[in-house]
């Protein structure tokens, strides 16, 4: 599990392309400095498990098609920055909200509106997650736990939502330097969806 705090800003040094998989290979001191084979790592959100690692330089994980298809890894590059975390302490402080590190989808850049110390970011939002995202709530996005400033009405023929980002989120994360169209992963708060999957006729019983 993962809090949506990001620790370190890495660089995707190398991408190993395994016929319908690929292998990455991460640059993080930070993340690196006490991770061992079997480790999870979240990477842009995307829990992933360290499959080799030089302490305090990189690691390397293994990405499976289903995730290259479901999430944005698959558009990244050789040199692109990522957003990492550890998967949390059970003795830490717990800094932003409940995250699995499994993205329900992706997302697109539609605006970025500057104001002299933060940045109002819109992004579409699927028509299938809409339900999830409300005013105030939390979301995760490319593994950052943010709260949404505004959101479209249920009425909308093209969902989307907005989240405020002050200058250490812009600094500290790979939001700071996304353009318009560009893709996030989106992973909404589970709690929403064990709430919907309690009220639904028969309480989510199978039988």
């Amino acid at each position: 599990m993962f809090t949506g705090i990001v620790e370190e800003l890495g660089t995707l040094e190398a991408v190993e392309a395994l016929g319908d998989s690929a292998r990455l290979r991460i640059r993080g001191p930070l993340v690196t400095s006490d991770a061992g084979h079997g480790d999870s790592i979240a990477v842009n959100g995307v829990c992933l498990t360290v499959t080799d690692v030089t302490p305090g330089e990189t690691f390397a994980a293994d990405v499976m098609a289903e995730t290259l298809d479901r999430t944005s890894l698959g558009d990244l590059e050789s040199g692109d920055p990522v957003n990492l975390e550890r998967a949390m302490r059970a003795d830490a402080r717990f800094g932003g909200h409940i995250v699995q590190g499994h993205v329900d989808g992706t997302a697109a850049l539609i605006s970025r509106t500057e104001h002299e110390h933060w940045h109002v970011v819109r992004f579409s939002l699927p028509s299938d997650l809409a339900r999830y995202v409300v005013e105030k709530g939390s979301i995760t996005v490319s593994g950052t736990s943010l709260t949404v400033s505004a959101v479209s009405g249920p009425g909308d023929a093209e969902p989307w939502f907005e989240v405020s980002l002050i200058p250490t989120t812009l600094e500290a994360t790979v939001l700071g330097a996304l353009g318009p169209g560009d893709r996030v992963n989106l992973e909404v708060d589970v709690l929403a969806k064990y709430v919907e999957r309690l009220l639904a006729p028969g309480g989510g019983t199978t039988d």
